[in-house]
């Protein structure tokens, strides 16, 4: 679930998780002062680790990714003679 940031009417902020489908709050739990959503600018995505890379995810059968685009251009000159 995420988290979302409001603030309340004398300023201070707190942090609540909802679900995406819940209404935002108007009123603090806890103080029950009106309160408005905070768009924070949060990270929305991280990527942890070394990374991705084409050959991570190589075709079977081949060596390496230019294969394909050389046999693309022998089939197309082919089709031209």
């Amino acid at each position: 679930m995420p988290t979302y940031v409001y603030r309340r009417e004398d300023g201070t902020t707190f942090e609540i998780e909802q679900r995406i489908t819940d209404p935002p709050l108007t009123h603090c739990p806890t103080t029950g002062q009106r309160v408005e959503r905070i768009i924070t600018g949060s990270a929305g995505l991280i990527f942890k680790g070394s990374g991705f890379y084409l050959t991570d995810y190589a075709r079977k059968g081949s060596s390496n990714g230019s294969n394909g685009s050389k046999a693309k251009s022998e089939a197309s000159e082919s089709k031209t003679d």
